[in-house]
């Protein structure tokens, strides 16, 4: 169960991750194809929207997996709340990951377009529990942290602290 700050378990992520896994597999096959079968025909103009589109897709995804693998790492206690909501951490370019259909009326091919829609798709529901990963932890105090902070090194002798040591 999820304790206070976190935004899910380890099976809600693990699922997140395989649904990130297969969309990076299919965009890889679609580009694969791609170069294969070549432009043909097709506008230079168009061919330079497809890969930029292309592009999109795989920035969003290698977003997506950057920030899940931050999630499972607070999860194992490897990374804390605090190191999770660093910026560096945090899912980033929403600038050029949220952005839906700049091309205007023009038709991309079908597979292209169903990789776009189904990672921004995928990209929302990211951005959204990101946010709320955030808020919440706004308005947790750190002290509610679950990851275990690591224990200090006992020095030589007994500590301070120490009941025998009064």
């Amino acid at each position: 169960m999820p304790m206070a700050g976190q935004v899910g378990s380890v099976a809600f992520f693990d699922k997140m991750f395989e649904e990130t896994v297969f969309l990076l597999g299919e965009a890889r096959d679609y580009a694969l194809e791609r170069e294969r079968a070549g432009y043909g025909t097709i506008h230079p103009a168009l061919q330079l929207l497809v890969s930029c589109e292309t592009l999109r897709v795989t920035a969003r995804l290698t977003q997506i997996m950057a920030w899940l693998l931050v999630q499972k790492a607070v999860l194992a206690g490897e990374v804390t709340q605090e190191e999770s909501r660093d910026e560096r951490n945090r899912l980033s370019g929403h600038d050029v990951c949220m952005v839906e259909k700049p091309w205007g009326p023009i038709e991309m091919p079908r597979r292209l377009q169903a990789l776009l829609d189904k990672s921004r798709g995928l990209y929302v529901r990211v951005a959204r529990l990101d946010e709320h990963a955030e808020r919440r932890a706004e308005l947790m105090p750190l002290a509610f942290d679950p990851t275990p902070e690591p224990r200090p090194r006992r020095r030589n002798g007994p500590s301070p602290r120490d009941p025998k040591h009064s």
